[in-house]
């Protein structure tokens, strides 16, 4: 069992948000109730993401760059180029998984990627994400829509880092963030796409053997 992964390029974020919505929705039929699973590998336009309990001060200042309020957690982050997005579309039911083992999951396997090139990363109880020393280098949000899941992570990887600066990452002001190529992290965008994908997968797979 392995989630099909799609890499899509560069795309707008709000028919990626669209069309999650459907996918989701449309698998919670019961002809559709074997859909396969995705994982699905992006970057953005400049945007910021509002979640469902973001609050509009997190916001410092305003800019020409849109915000989109929606339907995951958390607070505001900014999504760019130059960052990769992985969106995993799953039914949790399937995997044996909650919540909360499904973000330590993500954690993890952005703990293990940058582990893979000699960086030393953790994720915090307080604050989930995930930090190499006391700066955000990948962020996290979920839906749970009938027992399916869609939104991910984000990792940055060599981006405009400017945006960050206007607003409070993920609601926590003076939140330092930080990217893989300020780390000596040199690989192209597209290769550690590949491997994010693939630690996902492995850390889906160990999770599902342990529950059998």
């Amino acid at each position: 069992m392995t989630p099909h992964i799609k890499s899509l390029g560069l795309v707008e974020y709000q028919a990626t948000w669209d069309a999650m919505k459907r996918f989701t929705a449309e698998r919670s039929s019961q002809k559709n109730a074997e859909t396969r699973d995705e994982i699905w590998l992006v970057q953005h336009p400049p945007v910021y993401t509002q979640g469902l309990a973001g609050k509009p001060e997190h916001l410092l200042r305003s800019t020409n760059i849109p915000v989109v309020k929606i339907d995951r957690g958390g607070q505001i982050t900014y999504h760019g180029p130059g960052q990769i997005v992985a969106y995993v579309l799953l039914d949790m039911r399937r995997w044996k998984i909650n919540v909360r083992d499904l973000v330590r999951l993500m954690e993890q396997a952005v703990i293990d990627l940058l582990a893979e090139h000699g960086v030393a990363a953790q994720s915090r109880e307080d604050a989930p994400g995930v930090y190499v020393g006391d700066a955000k280098i990948a962020a996290l949000g979920l839906k749970i829509k009938n027992g399916c899941c869609y939104h991910g992570l984000s990792f940055n990887v060599d981006m405009d880092m400017t945006p960050f600066a206007n607003i409070n990452p993920c609601g926590y002001a003076g939140l330092r963030v930080t990217q893989a190529c300020e780390l000596g992290i040199t690989v192209p965008i597209n290769e550690l796409q590949a491997e994010l994908a693939q630690n996902l997968i492995h850390g889906l797979q160990r999770h599902l053997e342990l529950k059998q």
